[in-house]
């Protein structure tokens, strides 16, 4: 030690200092995190590079503003303030509200004056502020934060069947027995501020929000309350689309008959036997200009046997007018 400050005196004195230009040179090359770790050295060693440190990263507001979401209704901008007050000084902080109607849109900005107390306090847990658990992340990230984590899906729950009496505060500490709640609250009406029923809780981990649709015992303020995904009925708005090529019988042109080899047949029901919704292929414009032109693309009477016509009765008993539905495959014969 003694040994390196000698040498540092006689630099001094020799005045044997690299200029800098010569200093930029050999910076210049080095990786992000190469510098990272240099700066960082030399600023725990020296208290005058520290605070270049400091003053360069707090320079830029965007690394010392806040945006804080999950406020509640009647959260004001001095409650929000006093809330990070705790983590440094607050160079500004406000609750934003609605132009037209004049009240809060349930989110708000705090900008510290240094960047250190804006890095303690998005290292804190999430704020419970007038009843509700709000939730900050860098305002120049938006809501690209935690939140909208690949793995939100598996960590968000819905909490449905809520008595109009259970609090946001009852309901996260019913639910953080089964781990550390990122954030959640019981969902309000904007205009009377009562409960809507329902709530959501979001778990930092995927493994806690299934312990808490797993739990067996699931009764709060006195009722069996439904948890599950959020986002489980997703998506879940009819019944599935038919596969690509399937087309049903209200959706395709139909003609009132169709020709067999050697005599006109004039049908008007579908062929035995012939289901729906049935593949076809589209009706090209060549070289059969009128699509009733086209080939027919029911069976042949090759293909499917056909009893007499001067039966009275066929082989299964219906009589020669027999009308049955469209959903009905026997086949009816015209009038003898």
């Amino acid at each position: 030690m003694e040994d390196l400050k000698k040498r540092k005196l006689d630099e001094a004195g020799n005045g044997d200092f690299a200029s800098k230009e010569e200093l930029r040179f050999l910076i210049e090359p080095l990786a992000k995190p190469q510098l990272v770790d240099l700066l960082a050295k030399l600023g725990s060693q020296y208290p005058s590079i520290a605070e270049e440190i400091k003053s360069i990263a707090s320079a830029d507001p965007a690394h010392r503003k806040l945006f804080v979401r999950g406020l509640a209704w009647n959260t004001t901008s001095e409650t929000l303030r006093a809330a990070f007050e705790e983590h440094g000084e607050i160079e500004e902080g406000a609750v934003i509200y609605d132009k037209v109607t004049g009240k809060s849109r349930g989110y708000g900005f705090i900008t510290f004056k240094n960047m250190e107390s804006t890095q303690q306090a998005l290292r804190a847990s999430s704020k419970l502020i007038d009843g509700r658990l709000a939730v900050c992340n860098l305002a120049c990230e938006g809501l690209s934060g935690t939140s909208s984590a690949p793995d939100l899906s598996l960590r968000k729950l819905y909490i449905g069947s809520l008595s109009p009496e259970v609090t946001s505060e009852m309901l996260l500490t019913y639910f953080a027995r089964h781990g550390e709640i990122e954030e959640g609250s019981v969902a309000y009406d904007r205009d009377t501020n009562e409960s809507r029923g329902f709530g959501f809780v979001t778990y930092k981990t995927a493994e806690a929000a299934k312990k808490a649709i797993n739990d067996l015992e699931k009764t709060l303020g006195g009722r069996n309350i439904i948890v599950k995904y959020a986002d489980s009925n997703k998506g879940k708005t009819g019944q599935p689309p038919f596969p690509p090529g399937v087309v049903t019988m209200a959706a395709y042109p139909m003609t009132t008959g169709y020709m067999q080899p050697g005599k006109a047949h004039v049908s008007s029901g579908p062929p035995i036997n012939y289901n729906y919704p049935q593949t076809v292929a589209p009706y090209s414009a060549s070289p059969y200009p009128n699509p009733h032109t086209a080939p027919s693309p029911y069976p042949t009477q090759g293909q499917i046997p056909y009893p007499p016509v001067s039966a009275k009765k066929d082989q299964q008993g219906f009589p020669p007018t027999q009308p049955v539905g469209m959903n009905n495959y026997p086949y009816y014969y015209p009038k003898q």
